[in-house]
């Protein structure tokens, strides 16, 4: 079964932890200095906060596998839909190890579709140059993502 996962970039980490602590009824998963994350059941989210963008609000939206044929499933309609793949395999991002690629949707919001292998002790261990805009945490560089946050309004 796939998990939705947002990733939204925060300027005030413990206070967005209370927050969002509150709204899902339960304790981040995993805590960092820089980073939080819920695993939620219910709905089924993989849900992470960071402080590493430069200004606040969704980074980026995507899938989780649980398997690696989840994975290939995704990566098929991905490539029968014609839509822009980039692969980037196995690389770390978010303290996880993990199979990925990327796909950008018409409006330019990257989504992450990817299979988590292991947990890592830090954010990232890019043995490359880091592939990513200052904007993004983890997208790869060239890819529109960061949807900016708007001011409440009176309707949805």
């Amino acid at each position: 079964m796939k998990r939705f996962h947002v990733h939204v970039h925060v300027d005030d980490l413990q206070a967005s932890i209370a927050f969002y602590s509150k709204m899902f009824g339960a304790a981040p998963a995993r805590v960092e200095a820089d980073y939080a994350k819920w695993m939620v059941d219910d709905p089924r989210l993989n849900f992470a906060i960071s402080t590493r963008g430069s200004k606040p609000g969704v980074d980026h939206l995507g899938i989780q596998a649980d398997t690696e044929e989840e994975l290939a499933t995704l990566k098929a309609r991905a490539e029968a839909a014609d839509l822009a793949l980039e692969r980037v395999g196995e690389t770390t991002c978010c303290y996880a190890r993990s199979d990925k690629y990327w796909v950008t949707d018409p409006q330019g919001i990257a989504w992450e579709q990817f299979h988590t292998l292991g947990s890592i002790p830090v954010f990232s261990q890019a043995p490359r140059p880091v592939q990513t805009p200052a904007a993004a945490c983890c997208a790869p560089r060239g890819k529109p993502v960061g949807i900016p946050v708007e001011p409440a309004s009176s309707c949805c």
